[in-house]
């Protein structure tokens, strides 16, 4: 397993094991508790300061909100019970697919 793969499973490891621990103690516990809404309004959050941060050009800055995005898309990822194999299998799927026609293929129900 890679070191970037390695990363992503211990996040999800850890992120599980919030699920059962105490909100007044663990900041991802305290998401769960409050429910789906609270954890779209972090990755809302954390979308609109990503874009700010590359609109200012801070390459530092960017780098912090692309992980906290990430982290808090892996918190929804956990909440709804998917796991980052399940996104990247997909990702692997769509590689060698032009984007229009991969747009194009989707059903539009």
């Amino acid at each position: 397993m890679s070191e970037q793969a390695q990363i992503l499973q211990n996040l999800m490891e850890l992120l599980e094991s919030r699920k059962t621990a105490s909100p007044d103690a663990s900041y991802v516990s305290s998401l769960y508790q409050k429910g789906l809404d609270v954890v779209l309004k972090k990755i809302g959050e954390e979308s609109a300061e990503t874009i700010i941060a590359a609109k200012n050009g801070e390459q530092d800055a960017l780098i912090y909100e692309l992980a906290d995005l990430w982290f808090h898309t892996l918190v929804l990822m956990s909440h709804q019970g998917i796991h980052p194999d399940q996104v990247l299998s997909e990702l692997q799927r769509r590689l060698g697919v032009s984007g229009l026609e991969e747009k194009a293929g989707r059903s539009t129900s």
